[in-house]
C-alpha cells in the first residue's frame, strides 16, 4: 500500500520538477532579460550600491532595504550551497556548474521582476505591519484582468508556500542536515562511539543529535516568536557572517591551488556541451548536465519560486523598482558566489568522480580537506559544519516567516492561525531529525514544484508592467504611489 503511494508520489514528483518547469522558468528569465534589456548586468553595479542605502520615506514598510534582502537571504543560502552544488556536479559532472550560473544569471532578472511586483501590490494592515508576496501580486495585478483567475491563483500559491514551509525546505530537510553534519563531526573527535539513546517506536539514535534536536528547536522558538523584526535583525547578522566565513575559506582555497583553476574551467566549460564524453554521448552529457545544474541552480537561488518577494515586501523603499534591484543580488550573492566557490572547489579537487565513492557533504569536505593539505582535517570539518549549521538554521527561519505571512493571506488577517502555525513549526523542528519517511520529502518537493506556477504566470501577465515600471524609475520619470496599477489608478478601487 505505502510503497504504491510513494510510487505515484515519485511519479507527481518527476512531472512536476521534469524538463517543463525547468524550462518554463528558464524560458521567463530569458524573456524577462530581453524585456527590461538586461536590466541584472546594466544596473548590478546600481544594485550592489543600493543595498545599504536609506528609504527617504519611513512610511512605508517596517525593514530596511538590507534587513530584507538579508531576510531573504537567509532562506536561499542554505545546505542546497554545499550539499546541493555537490550533487548537482556529482550527478551531471563539472558541466553541470556552468548551467547553474546560466540559470542563476536570467533568474536574477526573475527575481528582480517578482520581488518589485510584490513591492508595488503589499498592504499595510491596520497595526502597521505590512504584508505583501506573489499572492497579492496575483490577486491584485492579475486579478486586475481576470479577477476570478488572479484569486485562484494567489490562494493556490499560498496553500502550496505553507506547505513547502512546514513540510519542505523550511524544516524536515533542513533540521536533518544539521543533524547529519553535528553527528558526523562528533564521529571524527570522538575518542569512543558516540553513546545512543533508544526511543520508543522510532529507534536509536545518537545522544548528539537528540541533544541538538532541543537546542535547535528552543533556538528556532525564541527567534521566531519574536516574528520579523527579530528573524531580520538575526538574519543580518548571521547571514553576512557565514557567508564571509565561507567565502573565506573557499578563495584560501582555490588561491592555494591557482594553478590548477585553467584546467577546472575548462572542464567545467567542455563538460556543459558534452565534448568530455564518449563519442556519440556529447548530446546526452550536455543534457544531464544541462537538467542537473538548471534544476539545482533554481532550487538554491529560488528565483522564480516567489518565495524572496514576501521579504522583498517588507522594505522601506521609495519606489518597488529600488527593492527590485537589490532583491536580484540575492541570486547573485547565492549563485555567482557562493554556489561557484562549492563548486569550483569541488572541480579543482576532484571528489566529484563517483569512483572516489563520496556523496553530499562528504564531496565538499573531501574536497576542501583536499586542496588544503597543510590545515588539520578537525578544523577544516569543523567549518564546514558550523557554516553548514548556520546556512540550515537561517533558512528555517526566513521559511517560517514566508509560510505565516501565506497563512495571514489565507485567514485574511486573522493571526490565531498564524500563532498555532508558528508553534506546530517549531513542533516540526523539534521531530526532522527523526523524520526519515521518503513520501514526507517527495511531497516537499512536488508542492516546492507547485509554488513556482502561480509565481510564473503572474510575472508573464504583468510583464508589461514591470517594463513600465522600471522604464519610468531609469528615465527619471519617479512620480510614482506604491499600490497603484498600470493605468495609475489604485489597485484596491479606492
Amino acid at each position: 500500500m505505502f510503497s504504491k503511494i510513494n510510487s505515484i508520489l515519485e511519479s507527481i514528483d518527476g512531472f512536476v520538477w521534469g524538463v517543463p518547469l525547468i524550462v518554463l522558468i528558464l524560458v521567463t528569465g530569458i524573456f524577462l532579460t530581453v524585456i527590461l534589456r538586461g536590466v541584472q548586468f546594466s544596473q548590478l553595479k546600481f544594485a550592489l550600491k543600493s543595498i545599504f542605502r536609506k528609504s527617504e520615506n519611513d512610511d512605508g514598510g517596517e525593514l530596511s532595504s538590507f534587513k530584507a534582502l538579508c531576510t531573504a537571504l537567509s532562506a536561499t543560502i542554505g545546505t542546497g550551497n554545499i550539499v546541493g552544488v555537490a550533487t548537482a556536479i556529482a550527478l551531471g559532472g563539472p558541466g553541470a556548474l556552468f548551467w547553474m550560473w546560466l540559470a542563476a544569471l536570467f533568474g536574477m532578472a526573475t527575481k528582480y521582476a517578482e520581488s518589485m511586483l510584490a513591492v508595488h501590490f503589499r498592504e499595510e494592515k491596520s497595526d502597521g505591519h505590512i504584508l505583501g508576496g506573489p499572492f497579492y501580486t496575483c490577486e491584485k495585478g492579475v486579478g486586475a484582468k481576470f479577477p476570478i483567475f488572479g484569486k485562484i491563483l494567489a490562494v493556490l500559491f499560498a496553500i502550496f508556500g505553507t506547505m513547502v514551509g512546514l513540510f519542505g525546505i523550511g524544516t524536515f530537510s533542513q533540521v536533518n542536515s544539521i543533524s547529519s553534519a553535528i553527528e558526523t563531526f562528533s564521529k571524527t573527535v570522538a575518542v569512543q562511539g558516540l553513546k545512543t539513546v533508544e526511543i520508543a517506536g522510532i529507534g536509536s539514535y545518537s545522544l548528539v543529535v537528540i541533544v541538538a534536536s532541543f537546542i535547535l528547536a528552543i533556538t528556532v522558538a525564541l527567534v521566531i516568536i519574536g516574528g520579523l523584526k527579530r528573524i531580520s535583525t538575526v538574519a543580518s547578522v548571521v547571514v553576512p557572517f557565514m557567508a564571509v566565513v565561507y567565502v573565506a575559506l573557499g578563495m584560501f582555497a582555490i588561491l592555494c591551488n591557482l594553478s590548477k583553476v585553467t584546467e577546472a574551467f575548462e572542464q567545467i566549460f567542455q563538460g556543459a556541451f558534452g565534448f568530455r564524453a564518449a563519442a556519440g554521448g556529447a548530446v546526452g552529457a550536455m543534457i544531464v548536465a544541462m537538467q542537473k545544474g538548471i534544476a539545482r541552480g533554481i532550487f538554491s537561488n529560488e528565483a522564480g519560486l516567489g518565495s524572496a518577494p514576501i521579504a522583498a515586501s517588507a522594505a522601506k523603499v521609495d519606489h518597488a523598482v529600488q527593492q527590485g534591484i537589490i532583491s536580484m543580488t540575492g541570486t547573485f550573492f547565492d549563485t555567482i558566489v557562493i554556489c561557484s566557490i562549492t563548486g569550483l572547489v569541488i572541480v579543482i579537487a576532484g571528489t566529484w568522480n563517483p569512483e572516489l565513492g563520496y556523496a553530499g557533504f562528504g564531496i565538499t569536505n573531501a574536497a576542501f580537506q583536499m586542496l588544503l593539505p597543510r590545515v588539520p582535517p578537525y578544523f577544516i570539518s569543523f567549518v564546514l559544519m558550523l557554516c553548514l549549521v548556520l546556512f540550515a538554521f537561517t533558512t528555517i527561519l526566513g521559511w517560517d516567516y514566508y509560510s505565516e505571512r501565506c497563512i495571514e493571506y489565507l485567514s485574511n488577517g486573522n493571526m490565531v492561525p498564524v500563532k498555532i502555525y508558528r508553534w506546530l513549526y517549531i513542533a516540526a523542528v523539534f521531530a526532522g531529525p527523526y523524520m526519515t519517511i521518503s513520501a514526507v520529502w517527495t511531497i516537499a518537493d512536488i508542492v516546492n514544484g507547485l509554488m513556482a506556477i502561480p509565481n510564473i504566470i503572474s510575472l508573464l501577465i504583468l510583464s508589461g508592467l514591470v517594463v513600465k515600471l522600471t522604464d519610468d524609475f531609469f528615465k527619471g520619470r519617479r512620480i510614482y504611489t506604491i499600490g497603484y496599477d498600470f493605468s495609475n489608478k489604485p489597485v484596491n478601487g479606492e
